[in-house]
């Protein structure tokens, strides 16, 4: 696709890079519906068109958003972390993963054919080694088939650039001859069409000469939207993604355990943050499984195809309790409860299972910023079953047990949410417990035996004595706008503590309301909430 006669470019410079981003992207904005008519592998879902379109968008974003006078070292780590936090489906992880290894080359280098030649060969391996079980006739196969291409081309950047997108366009061609699927349906990859569009846009802004429109070949027959979302009864029923801060090492583990879980396993990234994308039956199963290794958020979960989980009748809330005597007032106030151990958070299948038994909306009480995450999860999963899911910030149990005191199932739901919300975040927390070991804190150093007083979720005093420390938790708690105290005791908690906290509060503050539950937690002898 030379084009002779025009100025071509001799380096890959900023300026270059920050127009290939913004044309690529335009580009595959342009094939976006032609692409997604392709897609029958992995999944005959429609929307990989979309999903390289917004995968290389995030990517121009990025490097928009740089001051004009960005290096090459700084532009392209804008287009790789663009990428990496845009990526969706199947193809936009890989492709993004190929953008990841030219700016690996390309960043560190003067941006010359040789680089391009270099980075081109990095790319291909990259992306090959990111997936888990590779497939030929997929984009794979096409940006293998660009990189080979270019291994003899002399040291010129224009004759790399169209070289690579001229070999591009005939393995595509080739892709329906590779792979079954492709060759039943008619049909050339999709994902590999769309990085056809990506290395065919390099070669333009390298030769200056601009395509309005890149050839996207049509399926030999058309498939019918119903065709579309339908896939094998027996193949794995939802897609997973999510970003995720972890090491190489834990990220190593994980891939072993999605690996078995299901199929279409891609993880990219690097530098303690990842991309991972996974097709599996059990999503609460991929989900924990990040939250393993790391820290996963951006969290999304796509029903793939067949009959979702049809959800229990009406409104309901879903709370999530440490100890007997909390699940049997979240239950008494009409939640369906989620026991955990205290320290632990439960798995998220069974706040899956709570979730649907709840009804088609539902508000969910984590009660501890340790669940939030597997919650947020939980929700994912049932709002692509069909149930209109709200996670609430409740950190404490007993700011769910405040926002449980407003819920009203005949309000709008949306209402409903804000006035459960505003209960909880009204209501200051605090609790106490005896240290097992030594450890630093918020308060300082504290050791074996010591007595830690909380207040919103951090340590603010050490103490020595269990009733005196809950003493001084409440007397930081309480301000002159409290009108109620709700105290919660735990699981053999030492005789006397409840009445030293009463008797403090009704010398210096007798106009308080005092509202006592026995709730049988462990760790924690008394749990403190301040409205």
């Amino acid at each position: 696709m030379r084009k002779e006669g025009r100025p071509m470019l001799k380096v890959l410079d900023p300026p270059a890079v920050r127009r290939w981003s913004r044309h690529c992207a335009a580009a595959l904005g342009r094939a976006r519906a032609e692409i997604d008519a392709l897609n029958v592998f992995p999944v005959p879902d429609g929307d990989t068109g979309t999903n390289l379109h917004l995968t290389i968008l995030s990517a121009a974003e990025a490097v928009d958003a740089l001051p004009g006078d960005a290096d090459a070292g700084a532009t392209w780590e804008a287009l790789t972390r663009g990428a990496l936090l845009g990526a969706r489906g199947n193809s936009g992880v890989i492709v993004s993963q190929a953008v990841r290894g030219l700016g690996e080359v390309l960043g560190r280098a003067q941006g010359g054919g040789a680089d391009l030649r270099d980075g081109l060969t990095r790319a291909a391996q990259m992306a090959r080694a990111a997936v888990a079980r590779p497939v030929e006739g997929t984009v794979l196969s096409v940006l293998s088939a660009a990189a080979h291409a270019v291994r003899d081309a002399p040291d010129d950047l224009t004759e790399v650039a169209c070289r690579a997108a001229d070999e591009a366009r005939r393995a595509l061609r080739r892709t329906t001859g590779q792979l079954g699927v492709l060759s039943r349906n008619g049909v050339v990859d999709a994902g590999a069409a769309g990085l056809v569009i990506v290395l065919e846009s390099l070669a333009e802004v390298v030769t200056e000469a601009y395509s309005e429109r890149h050839e996207v070949p049509a399926p030999a027959r058309r498939i019918a939207p119903e065709e579309l979302g339908r896939r094998d009864a027996g193949g794995p029923g939802y897609e997973v993604m999510y970003l995720l801060d972890a090491g190489a090492h834990e990220v190593d583990r994980l891939r072993g355990e999605l690996d078995a879980l299901g199929d279409s396993l891609v993880i990219v990234g690097g530098e303690g943050l990842w991309n991972v994308h996974v097709h599996v039956h059990d999503a609460g199963a991929a989900i924990e499984a990040g939250l393993r290794a790391g820290r996963p958020h951006r969290i999304r979960v796509t029903y793939l195809g067949g009959r979702p989980h049809e959800p229990g009748p009406a409104r309901g809330v879903v709370a999530v309790a440490a100890g007997d005597g909390l699940a049997a007032l979240f239950r008494e106030a009409g939640a369906v409860v989620v026991r955990r151990e205290p320290g632990s958070a439960p798995a998220a299948a069974a706040l899956l299972r709570a979730v649907r038994e709840a009804g088609t909306e539902v508000a969910v009480l984590p009660n501890d910023a340790a669940v939030h995450d597997v919650a947020v999860a939980a929700a994912e999963i049932a709002r692509e079953e069909g149930v209109t899911v709200s996670v609430l910030p409740t950190r404490a149990s007993v700011q769910g047990l405040a926002a449980l005191a407003v819920h009203d199932p005949l309000r709008r739901f949306d209402d409903d949410i804000v006035a459960m919300t505003d209960a909880a975040g009204h209501t200051r927390h605090g609790h106490v417990w005896v240290a097992d070991r030594e450890a630093m804190t918020s308060a300082g150093i504290c050791r074996p035996g010591d007595v830690l007083g909380v207040v919103d979720g951090e340590v603010a005093l050490i103490g020595a004595d269990l009733a005196a420390t809950a003493v001084e938790v409440v007397r930081r708690l309480v301000s002159g706008g409290s009108e109620m105290v709700t105290i919660v005791t735990g699981a053999g908690a030492p005789e006397g503590l409840l009445r030293a906290v009463r008797d403090h509060l009704e010398r210096v503050r007798p106009d308080l309301e005092i509202v006592v539950y026995e709730g049988g937690q462990g760790g924690y002898p008394l749990l403190i909430g301040v409205e």
